[in-house]
């Protein structure tokens, strides 16, 4: 039996070019399917070369070029190839790409133009290639318009003929809304579906979603949510009619490069079964940051993009009025400016209770993450989350909101305290994180209960191969 033939099409993959999660999952779901399937899966990535790849300089050739026509304009591209763990990897350039700017600009012409143009662009590197496809695996808004386009532009193409979509949806909220003038000069047109409101039928992520065969969400849960109003962005209603194409599948972690046993980035290993490691990262970082050094205060961390999605409003509200009880925080992490303000002043007011680190920085992260009792995560939404993971991995427990991923991630401790993995909660502001805080650090004090929690958290499975497994399934199912 010849293999699937499966082309993967994503804005950003690690290590490449990473700026959330969706780098972290093209970098891995590929060569764990690729490796999960044995031969039975022939599957290449595809990607923008990104001025950011291209500094970076992996291995690549040029394989060659080629000019399309979108709306009377001639795209000329050129295509080269590299790898990413054994996966093939195509890197697509034109006018629309090749300049030195971010992986997303944030002015929504050129972002419009740099993704509606890659995403007819990868179509026609499959032309090109004369590599006929099974299946086209696109991610988010940047490459919903490929997943269209093979319904719409190229419907009547012999070429395409027969290539099953799905579409991973990893964030809802953002779905290329004014990407239309870029849409409109490439020659785009609305979407004649009558099931999707009037603003969706020309706006990327819901073209992709009419279009898709299956639509798959980072996280069971996710897949729930977006399904209301308070998470369908205005979609609930196409999406409730149409739920019998959505699933959710939980993203994975690479389990060889966040394992404490052998992470060089922290300052003692540590395992299961030599937990003392664990205790010496603590004391190391407490001695660092100028705290008390005392393994019985709980450090509590947060490794995070500082935005109000992430709820670190909520941390820097909540503290202040713990701070008659023992504990320690520590917080990594850049975005809203009003944020880190609070942050450093937060710091400032106490320096011997509060670190805040305000830049990104993965050899502090894990610190952190190997160093903490505690990782605060109170998410206002969450489509999936790999914090939890790494902070479970390094027997941090995490204490979060009950929301996407997280739900389907941490075993929460009132719901059976011998089996828990962390501290869910569902009331999304200062009360419900100040509760749920208050029951961690009593539970905290009673060093079995907190062990058992610990090893139960340090045991959890998040390998890309069980994901990946649930991927292949869908696969094979979709092309049965």
């Amino acid at each position: 039996m010849d293999p699937i033939k499966v082309l993967f099409a994503s804005a950003e993959a690690a290590p490449f070019a990473k700026v959330g999660g969706l780098g972290d999952v093209s970098g891995a779901l590929p060569p764990a399917l690729k490796d999960l399937a044995a031969g039975g899966l022939d599957i290449r990535l595809i990607m923008p070369f990104h001025a950011e790849v291209k500094k970076k300089n992996p291995p690549h050739r040029l394989i060659g070029n080629f000019s399309f026509e979108a709306n009377g304009r001639s795209i000329a591209t050129d295509l080269y190839v590299s790898e990413i763990s054994g996966v093939p990897v195509y890197l697509l350039d034109n006018e629309f790409i090749n300049h030195d700017s971010p992986v997303y600009h944030g002015d929504w012409m050129l972002d419009g133009m740099k993704y509606a143009t890659f995403s007819l662009a990868l179509l026609e590197a499959l032309r090109y290639l004369d590599w006929k496809i099974d299946l086209l695996h696109a991610n988010d808004w940047h490459t919903a318009l490929s997943v269209f386009a093979l319904k719409t532009i190229y419907a009547d193409d012999p070429f395409f003929d027969g290539i099953k979509t799905i579409l991973s949806v990893h964030n809802l909220p953002f779905n290329g809304w004014g990407s239309q003038e870029a849409m409109s000069a490439l020659g785009f047109e609305p979407s004649s579906d009558p099931d999707l409101p009037d603003w969706a039928k020309y706006t990327p992520l819901p073209l992709g979603l009419s279009a898709a065969d299956q639509v798959i969400t980072v996280s069971p849960n996710y897949a729930q949510e977006i399904l209301t109003p308070e998470f369908g962005c205005g979609i609930e209603s196409y999406l409730q009619k149409h739920s019998d194409k959505v699933i959710g599948i939980l993203n994975g972690i690479d389990e060889s490069k966040w394992d404490p046993a052998t992470d060089k980035a922290i300052s003692s290993n540590f395992s299961l079964d030599n937990i003392e490691g664990k205790f010496k990262n603590k004391l190391d970082l407490q001695k660092a940051l100028g705290f008390e050094v005392n393994v019985d205060i709980p450090l509590l961390t947060t490794v995070s993009r500082l935005d109000r999605q992430k709820g670190i409003h909520s941390i820097l509200n909540i503290l202040p009025t713990l701070i008659d009880q023992p504990w320690q925080f520590a917080l990594l992490g850049t975005g809203d400016p009003e944020l880190e303000r609070l942050a450093n002043e937060l710091s400032a007011h106490y320096p011997t209770r509060i670190a805040c680190i305000i830049k990104y920085d993965d050899v502090i992260a894990r610190m952190l993450y190997a160093s903490g009792d505690m990782f605060l995560m109170p998410s206002l939404y969450e489509p999936c989350g790999l914090s939890q993971m790494f902070a479970m991995r390094y027997g941090n427990l995490p204490v979060a909101t009950s929301t996407g991923g997280l739900v389907d991630s941490i075993l929460d401790y009132s719901d059976d305290p011998s089996f828990a993995t962390g501290f869910l909660y569902a009331e999304k502001n200062e009360t419900g994180l100040g509760q749920a805080l208050k029951l961690a650090l009593k539970v905290f004090e009673d060093k079995t209960s907190w062990a058992i929690m610990r090893r139960n958290a340090m045991k959890a499975q998040f390998s890309w191969k069980l994901s990946a497994g649930n991927y292949l399934d869908v696969y094979r199912k979709l092309l049965a």
